[in-house]
């Protein structure tokens, strides 16, 4: 730290108990009172020096005061200030420094030791010393600037502060590599001329690493609220980057937010931007004011700061009791990246006094709406304006997509809680739009884990909550599961098992499709190289291969059809009762355009499919035995 010293004479102080003496062989003449401490001194030094002293004397003189006495009670700095200002008067040795500057500067304008009373005065040397020397160095403005804390009215008279704060943002603006600082400041390796490290004056080749953009974030930490403020505003209108400028308020609410810090995780934290431990917290309120202002301090900007630190704000903000408005604020900032988040973070758990959840669904269902509006109002995609084909590779499709499985996520996390209302889950299932889902498995196992939970469900209640699902959407692992499934309504079921043969049909077309376009390659192949035994070794190996898959799709479709079958004659069964057709009346119910000859209708097609089939191998084996004795 830079220093300038004052003064030629040693030292004639000394201290006794809560006086100070000078020293000096002279009887003193004048006790100046500074809060507990008195200081016998001479009058002549003090009024040589200081109008105010000046005066103060002259005005006991003249009341004939046989001990001249005199009190300062509101001189900046207090006693330890004065005890480096009478030092000065007297011409005793002392030093200036960043730490006691702007008490010295703001003593002497209070007592006035201007160049009229002397040359080279007080005022004159503090401010020379501040503008040429600490002004110019990161550390000694930093320091000045902490120390206008004690004596912040008397420095803003004197535009200190606002002097040290210009200072530090110029320098944090401006790119450490280019000067060399503040590397050299924190005790950096020495340099050669070519920029390799030197070791003992010896160039090791190695270069020193360039410094990054936050290497002030712990400096500038140790600074009251009210000060980083202002530093914070000078910044941002001196157009540093709002990225920068977030990552320092999160270091400065790591610090003092013990919250903040529980739950990081160990892989992101950074030993460089790791914050101080402090020895004690601040108070709740102290915390929660501190918070309140990050919260107005933080960019409106999407990925300027991570989606961890938001969630870890806003569960701070939550337990704090912190305003609404900073609530609000943080919950739209998490909406705006919500794509970002991962299903821990989603986990708030619920602070409220009513405890109704186990955790917060309210909230998450407020992030979520934010979000859904950003994506609208950013132009999101549509299912009117978008093919089904290109639905599951369109980019802008991807966050939404994302989210979308996010939520399903969170969904099956929370329907276990037995306090959890059916509107409430409802809800949030259904504010996901329909084309955000290229499959509806994640829903079907959040529903799945819900009806579980709250076995106590009505009929009607379990058909609205199932209805949020399309089972055209399932993949077949899921239709498998569906079907089996005893806590899903019959309707449900019903309809799983109907579009499970759908895809199963079209699984087996698109087999049978493959098989015919296998079969023309061959034939192809067999025409431009018939001696070629190594492709149609290949290719006898893939047909056997197709013919497997399709082996077990025919034995699965049966098994599908017996149980439609059953089920249709356990519906007819109860539909006699009432005279009517149940089949028909159910296949009407669920909007299928199916009679009641489907299962025979599609054993029927079963049946030619083999024969089918049977007829390619016998066709297969002809060929195969030509071709084996043009060979031979």
């Amino acid at each position: 730290m830079a220093c300038m010293k004052l003064g030629s004479k040693s030292d004639a102080f000394q201290r006794q108990g809560q006086a100070w003496f000078c020293t000096t062989g002279l009887p003193s003449d004048i006790v100046v009172e500074v809060g507990e401490m008195s200081f016998h001194l001479h009058k002549f030094p003090l009024l040589s020096r200081s109008g105010v002293m000046e005066r103060l004397i002259a005005k006991a003189s003249e009341e004939g005061e046989e001990g001249c006495s005199i009190n300062l009670p509101d001189i900046p700095g207090g006693a330890k200030t004065f005890e480096l200002v009478a030092k000065f008067c007297y011409g005793v040795k002392l030093e200036l420094t960043a730490s006691n500057v702007v008490y010295l500067q703001c003593a002497a304008e209070h007592l006035e030791m201007t160049e009229e009373y002397a040359e080279g005065n007080l005022i004159m040397q503090t401010e020379v010393f501040l503008n040429q020397i600490v002004l110019k160095n990161w550390k000694d403005s930093l320091k000045a600037l902490q120390s206008c804390d004690d004596v912040l009215p008397h420095a803003e008279e004197l535009h200190i502060p606002k002097r040290c704060i210009e200072s530090l943002a110029a320098k944090a603006c401006t790119d450490p590599n280019l000067f060399g600082w503040p590397v050299m400041e924190h005790g950096g390796p020495m340099q050669s001329p070519g920029g390799s490290v030197l070791w003992n004056g010896i160039s090791t080749g190695a270069r020193p690493k360039n410094s990054s953009s936050d290497w002030w974030y712990e400096d500038v930490s140790t600074l009251s609220l009210s000060l980083y403020k202002r530093l914070v505003s000078v910044m941002e209108s001196r157009g540093i980057k709002q990225e920068i400028i977030a990552g320092s308020l999160t270091f400065y609410a790591k610090k003092y937010l013990p919250g903040l810090n529980r739950r990081q995780v160990a892989s992101e934290s950074s030993t460089r931007l790791e914050p101080v431990a402090l020895g004690a917290p601040p108070s709740e309120e102290d915390q929660k004011l501190l918070l309140e202002e990050i919260d107005r301090l933080l960019p409106m900007q999407k990925g300027a700061i991570s989606t961890k630190v938001l969630f870890g704000l806003l569960r701070t903000a939550m337990i704090l009791r912190a305003s609404l408005s900073c609530i609000s604020n943080l919950e739209r900032r998490i909406g705006m990246q919500l794509d970002q988040a991962t299903l821990e973070d989603l986990l708030m758990p619920n602070f409220s006094y009513s405890m109704e959840t186990l955790y917060n669904v309210e909230c998450v269902q407020r992030i979520l709406e934010h979000f859904l509006a950003m994506d609208q109002a950013t132009g999101g995609a549509s299912p009117c304006s978008i093919d089904d084909g290109q639905l599951m590779g369109s980019p802008s499709l991807t966050p939404i997509t994302m989210v979308a499985k996010l939520i399903d996520g969170y969904l099956a996390e929370v329907a276990p809680d037995v306090n959890l209302k059916l509107p409430k889950f409802q809800s949030l299932a259904a504010s996901i739009p329909d084309y955000a889902r290229p499959l509806d498995d994640g829903l079907y196992r959040a529903i799945d884990i819900y009806l579980k939970s709250h076995p106590w469900l009505s009929e009607s209640d379990r058909e609205q909550l199932c209805r949020l699902m399309d089972c055209q959407k399932l993949s077949l692992e899921a239709c498998t599961h569906a079907a089996q499934n005893e806590r899903l309504p019959l309707r449900i079921i019903v309809q799983v098992l109907f579009f499970e043969q759908l895809q199963l049909r079209t699984s087996i077309a698109g087999c049978f499709l493959v098989s015919d376009n296998l079969e023309g390659s061959r034939q192809l192949r067999s025409g431009f190289a018939g001696s070629n035994e190594g492709g149609w070794a290949t290719a006898v190996r893939e047909n056997q291969v197709l013919k497997v898959g399709m082996d077990n799709m025919r034995l699965r479709v049966s098994e599908l059809e017996k149980e439609c079958s059953n089920m249709r004659q356990e519906i007819e069964k109860l539909g006699r009762v009432k005279g009517s057709s149940a089949w028909g009346n159910v296949s009407k119910k669920f909007g299928f355009k199916l009679k009641s000859q489907m299962c025979s209708a599609q054993e029927g097609s079963i049946s030619q499919q083999n024969n089918g089939s049977g007829k390619l191998e016998k066709a297969k084996d002809g060929k195969h035995k030509k071709n084996s004795s043009k060979e031979e």
